[in-house]
């Protein structure tokens, strides 16, 4: 056996049913898990230098997450521009369907999509607007609350919150129009 083939199959051995779990969590059946799983490994096994990938278990989970994404993106079977509503400003949001309790599994993969896009974003802001806006939209705290929290001034808030909305709206814009076609 040669080293190439004992690092694929020892990550087989050792993330193939923690990853199969990943997978299967965020699909509508094991069979969808087990062709994405599948999708996975194929593209481990196509990597020119199996041994220099430095974190195995986060580039599996990353590649996992990717096919995921990329499965709901070519696998949607209903106009999502239907489920987008216009508010009051006539700007277009997704966040009823995006908080909706419904558990379709279409609707299921989408906020899946949509939240692991919203993660991978979050992360890409410094900590001090990350922090801002997750305790303003997500923990519904107000920019007065976060300030007095933080023992800063109430613009220095509002400028981090800023910053962190221009990011997030540059950053998922993509996705936002790749599930909608608007």
């Amino acid at each position: 056996m040669t080293r190439r083939e004992g690092g694929i199959s020892g990550a087989v051995a050792k993330y193939g049913r923690a990853l199969f779990g990943f997978i299967r969590a965020r699909v509508p059946t094991d069979a969808d898990a087990e062709d994405l799983l599948q999708d996975v490994w194929a593209q481990l096994s196509s990597q020119p230098e199996v041994e220099a990938i430095g974190q195995m278990s986060g580039w599996l989970y990353r590649v996992a997450r990717n096919k995921i994404i990329d499965r709901y993106r070519k696998g949607r079977t209903e106009a999502l521009e239907d489920l987008a509503v216009e508010d009051e400003d006539g700007e277009w949001s997704m966040a009823e369907l995006f908080l909706a309790v419904e558990d379709e599994p279409d609707l299921r993969m989408l906020r899946e999509a949509f939240w692991l896009e919203l993660e991978d974003a979050l992360a890409e802001l410094p900590d001090n607007q990350r922090l801002v806006f997750v305790q303003n939209e997500l923990e519904e705290k107000t920019l007065r609350e976060i300030a007095e929290e933080q023992g800063e001034n109430i613009k220095t808030i509002i400028s981090r919150k800023r910053y962190a909305v221009q990011h997030l709206r540059e950053r998922m814009e993509t996705i936002y129009h790749e599930l909608t076609g608007l």
